[in-house]
């Protein structure tokens, strides 16, 4: 939480983190999917819905602070995680990821209900105002 940016907001839980990389493990497995700025920001552009994970300790910001605007505009939910070296190791490569995009699962997908309560709370927090 040392380097975490000041617009990291809102921040999952530690418990919820856990959560998180447990869905993106599930997730990366299942190749539903899309890492990094350049292939998250493709994919919402072409209108993929689904659930964004980004990293708060990103340098510079800049990099990823368009996600957010992206993500309300198109009724995406999102949270921030503290590392991007653990988002990447969640996703299953070796790099650090500073995002990751798991797009709507199929019913047949074995985490759905994980995926479903995790949405669920990150639009009630997205919600409050910080």
């Amino acid at each position: 939480m040392k380097y975490v940016s000041v617009i990291a907001k809102p921040m999952a839980p530690k418990k919820t983190t856990k959560r998180l990389h447990k869905l993106v493990k599930k997730a990366s497995q299942a190749k539903v999917v899309r890492r990094g700025v350049k292939e998250v920001v493709k994919a919402i552009r072409k209108g993929e819905k689904g659930f964004l994970i980004l990293a708060g300790d990103i340098s510079p910001v800049d990099v990823v602070s368009h996600l957010p605007i992206m993500c309300e505009d198109r009724q995406i939910p999102y949270y921030y995680v503290p590392s991007k070296c653990d988002l990447g190791a969640a996703a299953c490569t070796k790099r650090p990821t500073s995002c990751v995009l798991i797009t709507t699962p199929k019913d047949s997908f074995g985490e759905i209900s994980l995926y479903n309560k995790l949405v669920k709370e990150a639009n009630d927090s997205a919600f409050v105002k910080h």
